[in-house]
């Protein structure tokens, strides 16, 4: 297959090419609002048939990481319609990719009037980045059935003012042990009500939720990302019931004609565990859907690779960060250009905005 031809995401947005930017935190929406400089940076990077946007917070609740966007009030939305009007004039597609980072968080991190929320109240080891230096996080408190309404009623909200505002879509992360990820694994949900257990009921608020987000703006609009096996921010990776959670996940979620499921290669990922199996074939096998694969991604045949044993679109991330005609570079075997990895999380311009 191609990976430079066009292709039909559901029923009304059709790709330019097979190629997806992969969603990477920035950091540069200063007081979580997006701006001019975001702008730049994702309307040079509209070579991509999609363009999937970093993490996008809900909810107060969800901020977790320093200077990264919301989508919960009128002055981040209206950033957002200016950036996806940038994407727009290019003719890519764009979808937000919708993190409440739940336990992933330090209280120094959220505005006044946040709290750090999560499944159980787990405590997260480590530190995380803040812009007072590296702090501890914060306990969660475990939320309550009335905290798991609000936080899906988030979900929804944000769904619905993102479409309005000229999104094409969104997309719920399920992966990397955020809130929806620390609902489905045992070792950050350890509830014993109807949202804790076994993996149905580990599943339901992430089924809920998209069901919820699909009944207000639809199913076309609406993809998830998942990493199976994933230890990222302290995940248990080879838990029993593993295989069958994705399994039911991918079987429910294609009884309610999901876009597209996302699925993060834990096997070149950061911290990849040895245990992690390539489950792909498992989940699009369930689904019947289109399937968004890649990782480790640097040339076409790579990528053509991957469509080639059945997937749909590939994802490229990394090399987006510092090759903005990535697309262009990959149609001619041009050599790419390595990112400054000191400057991927300032404020700053530079490192941003200034690869050629």
């Amino acid at each position: 297959m191609n990976l430079f031809e066009n292709f039909k995401l559901g029923q009304n947005t059709d790709l330019k090419n097979r190629i997806v930017m992969a969603p990477m935190t920035r950091s540069r929406a200063i007081n979580n609002i997006p701006n001019e400089i975001m702008k730049t940076y994702y309307s040079q990077r509209s070579g991509a048939g999609l363009i999937i946007t970093e993490g996008t917070s809900p909810s107060i609740n969800g901020l977790g990481y320093p200077r990264i966007p919301g989508a919960f009030n009128d002055e981040q939305i209206n950033g957002w319609r200016q950036v996806f009007e940038g994407i727009h004039k290019n003719d890519s597609k764009v979808f937000v990719q919708l993190m409440h980072t739940g336990r992933v968080t330090a209280q120094i991190n959220l505005p006044e009037g946040g709290e750090v929320l999560a499944p159980s109240a787990v405590f997260l080891e480590g530190e995380i980045y803040s812009d007072t230096g590296m702090q501890p996080h914060t306990m969660p408190r475990e939320m309550t059935l009335e905290d798991i309404e609000n936080a899906q009623d988030e979900f929804v909200e944000a769904s619905k003012r993102l479409i309005e505002a000229g999104a094409d879509g969104i997309e719920l992360h399920g992966a990397n042990g955020y809130l929806l990820n620390q609902f489905l694994n045992p070792k950050t949900n350890i509830r014993t009500d109807s949202y804790g257990g076994n993996y149905e009921n580990r599943a339901r608020f992430v089924l809920e939720t998209a069901t919820k987000v699909i009944a207000a703006i639809g199913s076309d609009k609406v993809g998830i990302r998942f990493s199976p096996y994933g230890v990222f921010n302290d995940l248990q990776g080879d838990y029993d019931d593993v295989v069958s959670m994705f399994t039911h996940l991918a079987t429910e979620l294609r009884k309610l004609n999901l876009a597209y499921i996302h699925i993060v290669n834990q096997r070149v990922a950061m911290n990849a565990p040895e245990f992690a199996t390539d489950i792909s074939k498992t989940i699009k096998d369930a689904f019947k859907g289109i399937i968004i694969v890649g990782g480790d991604v640097h040339t076409a045949e790579q990528g053509e690779e991957l469509l080639n044993k059945g997937y749909d679109l590939v994802y490229i991330g990394r090399p987006f960060i510092s090759n903005p005609t990535l697309v262009k570079k990959l149609e001619t075997n041009e050599v790419l250009t390595q990112p400054d990895y000191d400057k991927l999380y300032t404020a700053e311009a530079a490192g941003y905005i200034d690869y050629v």
